[in-house]
């Protein structure tokens, strides 16, 4: 299979309307287990560059429960992939006819250590312009470095994904 081409654009305001859509879908299916729903990720901060994919993470209080929801998530055109390298998690994608990657699901158990660790990513680099600059500039580069190798773009912004979590949770915890 080959790998999708790493495609990252400026911010863009119906990101934010696009993930109120889709939650309220997928609120829909999860009602019976969901306590929030969050949109996350790069797209879910104003000003900085991403790949076009809404990340959503939705906290709910049983993942078993969830598991029994998967065919009506694939009503919505969401595939299942199980934990999919995190544990205690299930992730979901749906893309479009062309294979592109619309959204990507996260799916935890209600306050979380990973649902933390998402929320004050995002919270940090939605108050800290800086910061969030000098990752987006880094994305845009190694889109550019490397438009084929998702691997490599992975492990190039891995460090400072790690520093900006780190000093992130500091800053939620003190908050």
């Amino acid at each position: 299979m080959a790998q999708r081409e790493i495609q990252v654009v400026p911010y863009n305001e119906e990101w934010a309307e696009s993930y109120k859509r889709e939650a309220l879908r997928v609120a829909h299916v999860l009602t019976p287990v969901l306590k929030a729903i969050h949109h996350v990720g790069s797209t879910s901060i104003p000003g900085i560059f991403a790949k076009p994919t809404i990340d959503i993470l939705a906290e709910v209080n049983d993942l078993n429960a969830v598991d029994l929801l998967n065919s009506s998530l694939s009503k919505l055109n969401y595939t299942a992939l199980g934990e999919n390298g995190i544990h205690q998690r299930r992730y979901f994608v749906k893309k479009d006819g062309q294979g592109r990657h619309l959204f990507h699901l996260h799916i935890f158990v209600v306050d979380t250590d990973n649902v933390v660790r998402h929320l004050a990513f995002r919270d940090y680099l939605r108050t800290h312009d800086e910061d969030a600059a000098f990752y987006s500039t880094l994305k845009c580069q190694l889109a550019q470095q490397f438009p084929d190798d998702r691997e490599s773009y992975c492990t190039g912004k891995n460090e400072l994904c790690k520093r900006i979590e780190q000093i992130a949770l500091q800053w939620w915890y003190d908050a």
